[in-house]
Parts: structure tokens; C-alpha cells; sequence
């Protein structure tokens, strides 16, 4: 059964959430606050995590900065009552996995639950097949969340593993966004979009100790991930 923390401060809501997602098996930690779902995490782990945006004592933006640091490699979903796209946007540049707007169908959920866990799965495949890349000056270790560059180590989430890996898959060659976005993010709508430029800008910051590597963007068509050594 996976693992599932729910962090939500409707009581109603929340308690027909928790019973219709145990229905399709999964194993619910209802937290009635940010609070309390922070206190939950620090003890235990979950393969997943569903946060209510607008909660008292923390909000769940905060709770899921705080859950960032402490295991970045959680996957993480928003549920909200507001439609504000300025919220869409902030919480998948926190590196959420999905956004769903209030009122929804329970399906709905169980749905997305089902595909991010299931990304997750095949990326962890891809992940134990590969060990140390070097990439210019940089070691990747994709196992180890890792890209390090002399005696500095970047951590790195899972997303910005899959994406390094896609990029050094196809690197030196365009690719386009939507190609990246059905991938990586399992959609290639506006939002995920601008998650993607988010991830992209932190990418280029890690590799720019190297003026060997550049990713470069040809405006409304994609990206190319350049190497310019040949030896690579």
C-alpha cells in the first residue's frame, strides 16, 4: 500500500478523501494543518504527499518548502478552492507535480495520485541503471542526487535528475518543449510549461562553472542541451 500524508483543514472534505482513496488502497495520514502534517513527516515516510493550499497555522506552500528540505525526493500535489493563476504557477515552481482545483472528482485525484507514482517508478528504473556521468567538469551521480564539481556538491530533486538525463540523452540536438513536458512532466499544458522554465533556469546555474555546457532556447520551439567538448 503507498503511503499517502493529507494535509487538509476541511473536516468533511478531508474524511471523504481519506475513505475513497483507501478504497483504491492507499494508506492515509489525515493532518488537520500544516503544523501537524509537518510534525507527521519528520517522523515517517510517505510515498506521496496531497497539501490543501489555504490551511491555518501553515499554509500549504510553506508546508511543502519545509518538506522540500527535509526529503526532496517526495512527490507532492496542491489541492486549492482558488483558481488564481499565480498560485498554479507558485506552487509548481516549489517543484509540485500537479495542481487541482476545488471542486474536483475524487477519480480525479486517485488518477493523478496513480500517474505521478507511476512516473516515479520508471524514473527510479532508469535511475538504477546508471551510475557516475562525467559531464565537462562535472560528475553526475544519478543515484546519488548528485552533480559535483570539484569539492562542491549540488543536491539534486528527482525531477532535476530526470531532466539532466533527457537533456544528455539528446544533447547537442533541438528538442522541443512539448517533448520535454510529455516526459518529464506527464503534460504539456501552460503551467507545466512555466514549471519547466523554472527547472530549466536552475539547470543552466548549475552547470555554469562550465563554459563547455550551455542549454539554449529557441523562443516557442525547444531547447538544446550543448556539450561542446567532442570527446563527450
Amino acid at each position: 500500500m503507498k503511503k499517502v500524508l493529507l494535509a487538509e483543514d476541511d473536516f468533511d472534505f478531508a474524511s471523504v478523501l481519506k475513505k475513497y482513496l483507501e478504497l483504491y488502497s492507499y494508506n492515509v495520514t489525515w493532518a488537520k494543518n500544516g503544523e501537524e502534517a509537518l510534525k507527521i513527516f519528520q517522523k515517517e515516510a510517505f510515498d506521496i504527499c496531497v497539501f490543501d493550499v489555504m490551511m491555518p497555522k501553515m499554509d500549504g506552500f510553506t508546508l511543502a518548502e519545509k518538506i522540500i528540505k527535509i526529503n526532496p525526493e517526495t512527490p507532492f500535489l496542491f489541492l486549492t478552492a482558488r483558481k488564481l493563476k499565480e498560485d498554479k504557477i507558485k506552487g509548481l515552481q516549489l517543484g509540485a507535480d500537479d495542481y487541482i482545483v476545488k471542486p474536483f472528482e475524487a477519480d480525479e485525484l486517485v488518477l493523478r495520485l496513480n500517474n505521478i507514482l507511476k512516473r516515479g517508478e520508471q524514473k527510479n528504473q532508469i535511475l538504477n541503471t546508471v551510475e557516475e556521468i562525467i559531464i565537462g567538469k562535472y560528475i553526475f551521480n544519478p543515484n546519488r542526487l548528485e552533480l559535483k564539481l570539484s569539492n562542491h556538491i549540488q543536491r539534486l530533486t528527482e525531477k532535476e535528475v530526470a531532466l539532466i538525463l533527457f537533456l544528455l540523452k539528446h544533447k547537442n540536438q533541438l528538442i522541443k518543449r512539448n517533448v520535454i513536458l510529455q516526459e518529464i512532466w506527464g503534460n504539456d499544458d501552460f503551467f507545466s510549461g512555466r514549471s519547466m522554465d523554472v527547472f530549466i533556469s536552475r539547470i543552466r546555474k548549475y552547470f555554469s562553472n562550465d563554459t563547455s555546457i550551455s542549454i539554449e532556447s529557441i523562443r516557442n520551439i525547444g531547447l538544446e542541451f550543448k556539450i561542446k567538448k567532442a570527446d563527450l
